[in-house]
C-alpha cells in the first residue's frame, strides 16, 4: 500500500536494501538505521545521530478513517495494540510520522542523493542535487564568545527570537531564511523555492515540511564539516509565529535536533487541531490552510472536520520525545489558540513521562506582555537553562508547566486513553512484515493497563464519581490530575445535589511538599497543606444535578488528594 508520497512501508528489509544501494559519486551514502538505533533512556538529553532512526520500521496503512472528537491515543499502534516497552516507541513514532506527513504536512523526503556545502565562522552554504535537479541556499552564522566548536540554534526567519540570550548562553546562531527553500505568496499548484526546484512546483508538500527539509540539509552540511566550528550533535531550533510553526516541524521530523523551541506558533503549529474550532477567537483551520500553503495539500480535506484526522499535534509533540522541548505561547492573543496549545503540551507530556523523560519538556504561557513575538523576560532564564541542559549538557534544571489561567486547557476533556507504564526491555529488531492485527494471548486488552503495572497517575478523561453522593442542597467534588516530573495540573469538578447550589467551597489537603502556584475559575485560600477553594462570581450558582469545574497548577505531586465540598 502507498501514501500519496509512495512511502507506506511494508517491510524493513526492502527499505534497508534500497537505502544501502543509494550512493552517488560526490554525494553521501544513505544507510538505513538498524533496529539498534539510539532510543530513549531515563533522563537522556542527547539527540539521535540520524535524521530518522525509525526508517526501517514497517508501517501499515491505517485503513478507513473514522471521526473521533477525542485526541488519538499516542500509545496505540495502527494494528490496534498498545506499546508496552520504551523500545516500542521507536516504531510507534515512525507510524505517527507517516500519518503526519500523509494527512497534515505532506511528504518530507529523506536526504537527497548529494548534499554538499561549506561552514565558516560567518556562513553556511548548502548545495543539493537529486534526480538530475539542483538547488542551493545559504544561512548566516553568528558565534558566541569563547572558543569552539559551538552548539548552535537554527533560527527561522530572524523574527521574535532572543538571539542575544542564545549567544550569551554559549550557542551559535544560524540565521536560516526558510523562504529561500519554500516561498510564501505562491499558489499550491506553483510553489517556489529550493525544495520545489528539486521536487516540483506542484508537490503536495506544504511549506512547513519544506522548511524542515531545508533545516535538515543545513545539519547535513554541519555534519560533513568535521566539527571544527559547529557541533552537529548539539543543534537546536527556534522561531516565532509562522516560523514557530516551522521550528516545531523541524524538531518533530529531524531527530538530530537536541532542543526544539517553538514560539507563539498558533494554528498549524502546536495547538491541537481538534481544539481550535472551539478555542474562542483562534485562527480557524481553514484560514491557516488558506493564508499560505504552510500545510500539505491533503489537510484541506480536514479543515471543517478535524475529528476525522487520525493524528493530532499532541503526537507531533510526542515525536520530539525524549529530546528537549521548550514551548513558548502567548495567552493574550486569542488568534494564537493558546488553550489548544496547552492541551497539546499536556497530552504530549504524557509520552515524555511514559518514556522516563518527563523533565525534558517545558510549556510556558504564563507571561505578562501580550505583544506578539516580543522578547520576554519570563523566558530569558529558562532559555539559558535549556541551552545549558540540552546543547552544552552542563545543566540539570527540570522541565516545568507554567500554564496561564487565561488559556488553560483541560486534558481530561480530550482523551479517552490512559498513560501506560512502559517497561525497560531491550530493543528488538522490528518484524519484516506488519505485526498481527490482534494482540498475542499474553497481551492485556489495549484499553486496560497491564495488570502487573501500577495504575497511571493521570485518570481517564471521564471525571471520577464524587467521593460521596451530594446531599440534598449540598455538593460533591472530584479531582483529576495531570502529573509530570516536579508538578501537576488538577481539574476539580463541583457537582450540585438534588437542590441548586448558590455558592460552594472545596477543601482538600495537598501532599507533603506540594504547593499551589496558579488557580483559575476559583479563589484559593492558602497554597500548602489544607487549601480552600471558593467559587468566583460567575460559577457559584449550579443547577440541581449539574456541575462546574475549576483548576489549579502545583509543584510536587498531586496524587492522593481527596476533595470535599460544602454549599454556602
Amino acid at each position: 500500500m502507498t501514501t500519496s508520497s509512495g512511502r507506506w512501508r511494508i517491510g524493513a528489509a526492502l527499505v534497508v536494501l534500497a537505502a544501502a544501494a543509494l550512493a552517488v559519486p560526490g554525494g553521501m551514502t544513505v544507510v538505513a538505521r538498524t533496529a539498534t538505533a539510539e532510543i530513549t533512556t531515563v533522563n537522556r538529553v542527547a539527540a539521535a545521530s540520524v535524521e530518522d532512526d525509525g526508517v526501517d520500521c514497517p508501517v501499515r496503512d491505517p485503513g478507513p478513517l473514522t471521526a473521533t472528537s477525542r485526541l488519538p491515543d499516542p500509545f496505540r499502534k495502527l494494528d490496534g495494540t498498545r506499546i508496552s516497552t520504551r523500545s516500542d516507541w521507536r516504531c510507534r513514532r515512525a507510524e505517527i510520522k507517516e500519518l503526519a506527513e500523509r494527512y497534515v504536512y505532506g511528504d518530507k523526503p529523506a536526504r537527497p542523493a548529494s548534499v554538499t556545502g561549506t561552514v565558516s565562522t560567518t556562513a553556511i552554504t548548502v548545495n543539493v542535487t537529486h534526480n538530475g535537479r539542483s538547488a542551493s541556499f545559504s544561512a548566516s552564522v553568528q558565534l558566541p564568545s569563547g572558543s569552539g566548536p559551538f552548539p548552535a540554534v537554527v533560527v527561522l526567519g530572524g523574527f521574535g527570537t532572543d538571539t542575544a540570550t542564545i549567544r550569551a548562553a554559549g550557542a551559535a546562531v544560524i540565521s536560516y531564511d526558510p523562504l529561500a527553500v519554500g516561498r510564501e505568496g505562491t499558489p499550491r499548484s506553483a510553489k517556489q523555492g529550493a525544495f520545489y526546484s528539486i521536487y516540483g512546483s506542484s508537490s503536495s508538500t506544504g511549506l512547513l515540511a519544506a522548511w524542515a527539509w531545508g533545516a535538515s540539509r543545513i545539519i547535513d552540511v554541519v555534519e560533513q564539516s568535521g566539527g571544527g566550528i559547529l557541533r552537529a550533535d548539539a543543534m537546536g531550533v527556534t522561531g516565532c509565529s509562522r516560523y514557530g510553526k516551522g521550528a516545531f516541524a523541524v524538531g518533530a521530523f529531524d531527530q538530530r535536533i537536541a532542543l526544539t523551541m517553538p514560539i507563539e506558533s498558533g494554528s498549524a503549529g502546536v495547538p491541537i487541531f481538534r481544539g481550535i474550532p472551539g478555542d474562542s477567537g483562534a485562527q480557524p483551520l481553514s484560514s491557516a490552510y488558506g493564508e499560505q500553503p504552510w500545510l500539505g495539500d491533503a489537510f484541506g480535506s480536514f479543515t471543517g472536520n478535524p475529528a476525522m484526522l487520525p493524528v493530532d499535534t499532541h503526537e507531533m509533540v510526542a515525536m520530539v520525545a525524549p529530546r528537549g522541548l521548550f514551548i513558548m505561547e502567548n495567552p493574550h492573543i486569542d488568534w494564537l489558540a493558546a488553550r489548544s496549545g496547552s492541551v497539546a503540551a499536556l497530552a504530549g507530556a504524557e509520552v515524555y513521562r511514559a518514556l522516563g523523560a518527563g523533565d525534558a519538556i517545558t510549556y510556558w504561557s504564563d507571561i505578562q506582555d501580550g505583544t506578539h513575538c516580543a522578547t520576554r523576560p519570563e523566558w530569558r532564564t529558562p532559555l539559558q537553562q535549556h541551552i545549558q541542559k540540552f546543547l552544552l549538557r552542563t545543566g540539570t534544571t527540570p522541565g516545568t508547566m507554567r500554564i496561564s489561567s487565561r488559556k488553560a486547557g483541560n486534558l481530561a476533556e480530550w482523551r479517552d486513553w490512559q498513560t501506560p507504564t512502559l517497561s525497560d526491555s531491550p530493543t528488538t529488531p522490528p518484524p519484516s512484515t506488519p505485526p498481527p492485527t490482534s494482540p498475542p494471548p499474553t497481551t492485556p486488552p489495549p484499553t486496560t493497563p497491564p495488570p502487573t503495572s501500577p495504575p497511571p497517575t493521570t485518570p481517564p478523561p471521564t471525571t471520577p464519581p464524587p467521593t460521596s453522593p451530594p446531599a440534598d442542597g449540598g455538593c460533591a467534588a472530584s479531582v483529576s490530575i495531570n502529573q509530570w516530573t516536579g508538578g501537576f495540573v488538577a481539574t476539580v469538578r463541583v457537582t450540585a445535589g438534588a437542590s441548586p447550589v448558590n455558592g460552594w467551597t472545596v477543601t482538600l489537603t495537598l501532599p507533603p511538599g506540594a504547593a499551589v502556584t496558579n488557580t483559575w475559575n476559583a479563589g484559593a485560600g492558602g497554597s500548602t497543606g489544607t487549601v480552600r477553594f471558593t467559587n468566583v462570581g460567575y460559577n457559584g450558582a449550579i443547577a440541581a444535578g449539574q456541575s462546574t469545574e475549576f483548576g489549579f497548577q502545583g509543584t510536587g505531586t498531586g496524587a492522593g488528594m481527596t476533595p470535599s465540598c460544602a454549599a454556602r
